[in-house]
């Protein structure tokens, strides 16, 4: 028996050498050959040296057994390989290590390659491989390293994967998996790394996690899981990097957090949702470098116990809800530092209040990035912030900072970004600000900086982004700013300037926006704007200019241009036609005169506006222009004396019609008075269109006696609440008028009259009416809709008001919101454009959009609704309203409060505050808000470069942010809002072009989306 079994190893033996000896050729250079043929063409000279000329081992890349000389590594990463990988591959049957990384491999990964069951490393990570992850793969079970991250892999995490118990290294994101983790993971026991990032993998993280105590490296980061902070994390106290960041995780983190995890080095836990206060044991991590949990919804002070971690390097934190905008807020800075390896600190976006302490400027001179914006942070910028001699980015913008900036400020060197806009600093801006030669942004915007602009400035030679609007500044502007060749955008509006715009302004060939409306200037443009030729927006309205518009023709890529409310002459430009990219030109109440082109661009009045011109003419009919009088030749004295008194007659002629029909519409509104004071508690006619009937009877048992367990809300005129009509076994919603109230018999009826004859899928439909007398004899009036199951839009919005029984079970994502958007301009455009006549809702805001079961929007209370005229744009600017103000506060568009009647372009406006709140989370109304500083320039000051610091923080979790641009998609969002909420109505945009840039945006989404997943 013995001697047969040393037959028989050496029989295996000998098989063994015979085929590593004699099949090489037969295997293992056929496989490379195929290999090589299924290789891009263009990139196979890479593999030149694979040919019968040279040995196979010496090939490049390949690796041999040094006795039996098969190939054991196949090294070909980073070689910018395509094409797609051979099969053949799993015939080299004694390979141990195969790198394919870093190439273009399109195609999937060979179920062959589950045949090379010598395999220990295999990387095939950053190719375009697609398909499923192979399970024959999972034959190779000698694998230590198994690395396919960065790829377009699909399909669900294979449960036989928990067959590689050898594993060390295991990689699989990015890519595109999804589904549930398989509890099989709990097999590998001596994984130390494990990388999941970046995939659409969902549920709860499996408990066998907690068996993986080897564990040392753990990303989950930007996947779609849920629950509370998993469990079996707090076993895997071998941890040195835990990330979790881009999940929906939620819950309180466990109080010994610190304890549990005593290792760790680096924390990524942002963008979840938990909740709760920050563990003070973190501090017990002595370790530890990196700790991230921003843009969650922790409460409480931030541990002053930080300070003892004395290897931190970054902490960001920004995006909760820490501090209750109380003194005592800050006081972790001053233990912050004792943390003299600190770089970067980021406490923005949440409550933190009282004085920025002088303490701030103790902090480690090595901090690169020190961000406290969008806070109630009150008090000065300390003397010695100049000492922090490392800092790169300052952000203190959107809180309650006072005072002067102090002229330290000049010794920070290397500062690159400097945002201080949206405070009430005050005093001058200092010239010491012209040491930061290193500058890239500067924003100063929205405070009260008065003096001048100092010329130093012009040594930021680096400077790219100058906001330094709505101020109080003055004096002229200096011709150093006008060249610095680097600028991009220059924000100066709403200052008091003197002066001309310098001619130098033709010098910043870089120049894209250039903002200087409602400035005081005054002069003519100077002929070298015309040399701007980057030009793309440009602001110079409400100033004092003069003369003719220089020659422009070469800014061909102009988008906006805003010339009005000056005094400019001259005709207008024909070549303005032909500016491909131009969206909207503003050349109203100026002086210009001639002929208005009606070719190219001129044959769009949504994108034209002219007026307030009286001496321009022709044009499309569209922009309502007198007709253009060909030039007559000089009338003899007698034919000129008729022709002034036959015009003198027919003038006086109208006139008398004129009075003649003044006093016929007197007479019948007389009339009409008198009629409707001889019917007394009469059902209005209106009524009569709502063929259902309901008595108060039916409806106060429908609502079981007005309770308010069915109380859903109230608004200005009454109340509404939900009640079940058994006969037509229907849930409705019931609005019941407050009587009492001056203007809600007007209200009955401008809504009646407004639903009674339309029809839009995004309008509450309104069932039925009810004018009757209650039980006491009192007049009852109340209005029977369709009822909207999720609420309304405003909940949603705001939940933190809403309490928590009524409160929404989660956010809106981002292309809900979008959805939402659109559904309102949707049927917006209809009241504006599509009824028998135009209907203004006077009364647009989150509380009056509905959502129904699939978060369809539906908008309601016409309550002031208005039946319109059709629309003139000229008379609309002497229209006078004895109606006082319109709306709501914060919503309501200014010229309301001005006298000014209700319009189609005051619902615009109105659309626009709500794009706004919608997607920045803040009411108009938010306590941040004052004087000139909006919620139209918060959000107009943070576009393009800082669209993510000022969006709703929950967007941000988000399951479209993978692969997304995300900032791209809410800049051009917020814009459509911007321009819907012009000051002018005369600059809004009109419904239809909202509705078709809204849905080009969502095309966008979803296509940008797609390719993502690819």
């Amino acid at each position: 028996m013995r001697n047969m079994r040393v037959f028989i190893l050496l029989s295996f033996h000998a098989l063994m050498l015979l085929e590593a000896y004699v099949f090489t050729d037969e295997t293992d250079r056929q496989a490379l050959f195929k290999f090589k043929s299924q290789v891009s063409e263009d990139r196979r000279v890479v593999l030149s040296s694979w040919n019968n000329s040279f040995p196979l081992c010496n090939w490049n890349g390949v690796t041999c057994g040094r006795k039996h000389k098969r190939v054991i590594g196949l090294n070909l990463g980073r070689l910018q390989l395509g094409g797609v990988i051979s099969p053949f591959i799993g015939n080299l049957s004694f390979l141990i290590s195969l790198d394919l990384s870093d190439n273009s491999f399109g195609g999937t990964i060979p179920q062959e390659v589950g045949n090379l069951f010598r395999l220990e490393y295999l990387n095939m990570s950053f190719n375009f491989l697609g398909g499923e992850i192979p399970v024959d793969l999972f034959n190779c079970s000698r694998l230590l390293d198994l690395e396919l991250d960065s790829n377009h892999l699909g399909g669900g995490v294979p449960s036989e994967l928990g067959s590689l118990t050898r594993l060390l290294i295991l990689y699989l994101g990015p890519n595109n998996l999804m589904g549930k983790l398989p509890a099989s993971l709990g097999n590998l026991t001596s994984l130390m790394q494990l990388s999941f990032t970046n995939n659409k993998i969902d549920g709860r993280i499996p408990d066998d996690i907690a068996r993986l105590t080897q564990m040392v490296f753990l990303s989950l980061s930007v996947n779609n899981f849920s629950g509370v902070f998993p469990p079996s994390i707090y076993n895997l106290s071998s941890l040195e990097m835990l990330n979790i960041f881009g999940n929906g995780f939620s819950g309180s983190l466990r109080p010994d957090f610190g304890i549990l995890l005593p290792n760790l080095q680096e924390l990524y836990m942002g963008n979840n949702h938990f909740t709760g206060v920050i563990p003070t044991t973190l501090s017990n991590i002595s370790a530890l470098e990196m700790m991230a949990i921003e843009y969650n919804s922790l409460t409480g002070s931030i541990p002053l116990s930080f300070g003892k971690l004395q290897n931190l390097e970054t902490l960001l934190l920004h995006g909760n809800s820490l501090g209750n905008n109380f003194f005592g807020d800050l006081d972790f800075l001053d233990a912050l530092s004792n943390c003299t390896q600190l770089l970067i600190l980021s406490v923005g976006l949440n409550r933190l209040g009282g004085d920025l302490p002088t303490s701030i400027a103790n902090l480690s001179t090595s901090l690169t990035e020190l961000k406290l914006q969008t806070n109630l942070i009150s008090g000065s910028i300390p003397h010695d912030i100049g000492k922090l001699i490392g800092l790169q980015k300052l952000e203190l913008f959107e809180n309650k900072l006072t005072g002067a900036l102090p002229t330290s400020i000049g010794e920070l060197v290397e500062l690159g970004y400097l945002g201080l806009d949206s405070n009430r600093l005050s005093g001058r801006i200092p010239s010491s600000i012209g040491n930061l030669t290193q500058l890239e942004t500067l924003y100063l915007s929205n405070n009260s900086f008065e003096g001048p602009i100092p010329t130093s400035l012009g040594n930021c030679s680096r400077l790219l982004y100058l906001y330094i609007g709505s101020n109080k500044l003055n004096g002229t502007i200096p011709r150093e700013i006008m060249q610095m060749p680097s600028l991009v955008h220059i924000i100066m509006e709403l200052n008091s300037f003197t002066g001309f715009l310098p001619k130098d302004v033709g010098r910043l060939q870089n120049l894209v926006v250039l903002s200087l409306g409602n400035t005081n200037l005054s002069g003519q443009l100077p002929q070298t704007l015309g040399k701007c030729l980057s030009m793309e927006e440009l602001y110079l309205q409400e100033n004092s200019f003069h003369g003719t518009i220089p020659d422009i023709r070469g800014l061909v890529g102009v988008r906006r241009v805003d010339l009005s409310k000056n005094n400019l002459t001259g005709s207008v430009p024909e070549y303005l036609a032909t500016f491909s990219k131009l969206e909207y030109l503003n050349l109203s109440i100026n002086n210009f005169e001639g002929r208005v082109p009606t070719q190219g661009k001129f044959q769009n009045s949504s994108i034209v506006l002219l007026f307030g011109n009286k001496n321009l003419c022709g044009g499309i009919k569209e922009l309502k222009l007198k007709p253009c009088i060909p030039q007559a030749p000089a009338m003899k004295t007698k034919h000129s004396s008729l022709l002034k008194k036959a015009v003198i007659g027919v003038s006086v002629g109208i006139t008398l019609l004129l009075l003649l029909f003044i006093a016929l519409v007197s007479l019948y509104r007389f009339r009409k008075r008198k009629k409707k004071k001889q019917t007394n508690n009469t059902t209005p006619s209106t009524l009569e269109v709502f063929h259902e009937k309901i008595s108060y009877g039916d409806l106060r048992n429908a609502t079981d006696g007005f309770s308010s367990r069915n109380l859903i809300g109230s608004g200005s005129f009454g109340t509404v609440f939900k009640a079940f009509l058994p006969a037509e076994k229907k849930v409705v919603a019931v609005k019941i008028l407050n009587m009492q109230r001056r203007g809600a018999m007007k209200s009955f009826l401008a809504e009646c009259e407004s639903l009674k004859d339309i029809r839009h899928r995004n309008l509450v439909k309104l069932l039925t009416a009810c004018s009757s007398i209650d039980f006491q004899g009192n007049e009852f009036r109340a209005l029977i809709y369709e009822y909207m199951p999720n609420g309304s839009l405003d909940i949603w919005l705001h939940q933190e008001e809403v309490e928590e029984i009524s409160r929404p079970s989660r956010t809106l994502t981002l292309l809900e919101r979008l959805n939402i958007v659109i559904d309102v301009a949707s049927v917006l455009d209809y009241l504006h454009f599509n009824c028998h006549e135009p209907i203004a809702h006077c009364d647009l805001k989150p509380s009056n959009v509905l959502l129904d079961d699939d978060l369809t929007a539906h908008l309601s209370d016409f309550g002031l609704a208005r039946l319109l005229l059709k629309f003139d744009q000229e008379s609309f600017l002497n229209q006078l309203s004895s109606a006082g103000v319109r709306g709501t506060i914060g919503y309501a568009p200014p010229e309301y409060g001005m006298g000014g009647q209700p319009s189609i372009q005051g619902d615009v406006y109105s659309f626009g505050v709500l794009i706004l709140e919608m997607f920045t989370g803040k009411r108009p109304t938010n306590e941040l808000f004052g004087g000139n500083f909006t919620l139209h320039s918060y959000t107009k000051s943070a576009l393009p470069e800082r669209v993510l610091d000022i969006v709703d923080k929950s967007i941000l979790h988000s399951e479209f942010i993978v692969g997304f641009p995300l900032a791209e998609c809410l800049t051009l969002v917020l814009d459509v809002g911007l321009r819907c909420s012009e000051e002018s109505p005369m600059n809004r945009l009109e419904m239809s072009e909202v509705v078709r840039e809204l849905n080009l945006i969502k095309e966008s989404f979803f296509r940008t989306r797609r390719t993502a997943r690819r």
